[in-house]
């Protein structure tokens, strides 16, 4: 897979993309990813990348022109990609959605920024996207959340590919209580169904905690 990250601030990645799972994943070319600086399509000497709202109002709002030039660069190597632009407007992001996303060959994720974006940027999108309910300072966070959920999909990313088939919201469930040794901590013990080697019995077990946990959530979120 080709990731195209479109952002004023690609710095913001370093540290996530050069980590663990991403890492691990671009080292054994299961994806590429690279940052497109919105600024270096701007072309006044200040590199300046919003401008004030038509109609007034409060802050700013990310100019089209760079954003535009940003993606014609992107569209140049791959006129293909599939383009995403984060916004808190959109449908939220979910498990389903990243499994889809999972099975592109290529996809360009757009970083909105200050008190939002012209609106005529919303036609370089195949699709926009919200991780939630909320207002973040711009989309590189969002950007984060997605290329981290989808890359740990991709087929030999993961070390243990069977850990992908009972992870939670598989099967629209949450994932079932997990313990490890020891057996007893701070007088808490691991359940005795888990301790008997019984693999029907603890299956059915799990299922049912899922399924528990699963009716909690959805109670808890209204």
């Amino acid at each position: 897979m080709k990731i195209y990250v479109v952002s004023i601030f690609p710095g913001m990645f370093e540290s996530v993309f050069t980590e663990t799972i991403i890492k691990r994943a671009q080292e054994k070319n299961k994806v590429e990813i690279e940052m497109v600086n919105i600024r270096d399509f701007a072309h006044d000497k200040h590199k300046t990348t919003d401008d004030y709202p038509y109609g007034g109002g409060a802050g700013m709002v990310m100019k089209p022109e760079p954003v535009f030039e940003a993606m014609d660069y992107v569209f140049s190597k791959d006129k293909d990609v599939y383009t995403i632009l984060f916004t808190p407007q959109a449908k939220v992001f979910n498990q389903k959605k990243a499994v889809e996303l999972s099975k592109k060959k290529s996809i360009a994720m757009i970083c909105g920024r200050y008190e939002g974006f012209d609106e005529r940027i919303r036609t370089l999108a195949d699709e926009e996207i919200s991780i939630g309910r909320f207002i973040l300072s711009g989309g590189e966070i969002a950007a984060m959340v997605v290329v981290d959920s989808v890359v740990r999909l991709l087929p030999g990313v993961l070390g243990n590919e069977e850990s992908l088939k009972e992870e939670t919201f598989e099967n629209s469930l949450i994932e079932y209580p997990q313990y490890t040794r020891p057996e007893v901590f701070r007088k808490m013990r691991v359940p005795d169904i888990l301790l008997s080697g019984n693999h029907n019995q603890i299956k059915k077990w799990r299922k049912q905690k899922a399924i528990e946990k699963t009716f909690k959530i959805g109670v808890e979120d209204g």
